[in-house]
């Protein structure tokens, strides 16, 4: 049986929150959603709140991942994030970290993290 889009993205964004809270976070939300986009994990850490972007490519490449994640939709995360930030004040003293997360590509780590992968341009 093959899965839906849906559920493979849902299977993700579990290993991904796996995969930060054996590293010491904390899930605070997820498919944080506005009119503008979603962000699919955000996570707490001392005094750092990261915003994470997950896909899963089976069957990507460098290339398609830098397709997926183009600036455009680094903007739409970015407002996003403004609009959570806004809505939770408790963060508002936080340091703020964007990371992606791929999972299965072939040729790298099941799940490669990219810390800090962008930011927002000023």
């Amino acid at each position: 049986m093959q899965l839906s889009k849906k559920q493979i993205g849902n299977n993700g964004e579990d290993r991904a929150a796996a995969f930060y809270e054996s590293l010491g976070y904390t899930v605070v939300a997820r498919n944080f959603r506005t009119q503008t986009g979603e962000i699919d994990v955000i996570l707490e850490k001392d005094d750092l709140l990261v915003f994470s972007e997950v896909k899963t490519l089976p069957n990507g490449t460098p290339e398609l991942m830098a397709k997926v994640l183009d600036i455009g939709k680094q903007k739409r995360i970015i407002k996003t994030a403004k609009r959570f930030l806004l809505n939770h004040r408790q963060y508002s003293n936080s340091y703020i970290r964007f990371d992606v997360i791929v999972l299965d590509m072939p040729g790298f780590p099941d799940v490669y993290h990219i810390e800090n992968a962008f930011s927002e341009l000023l």
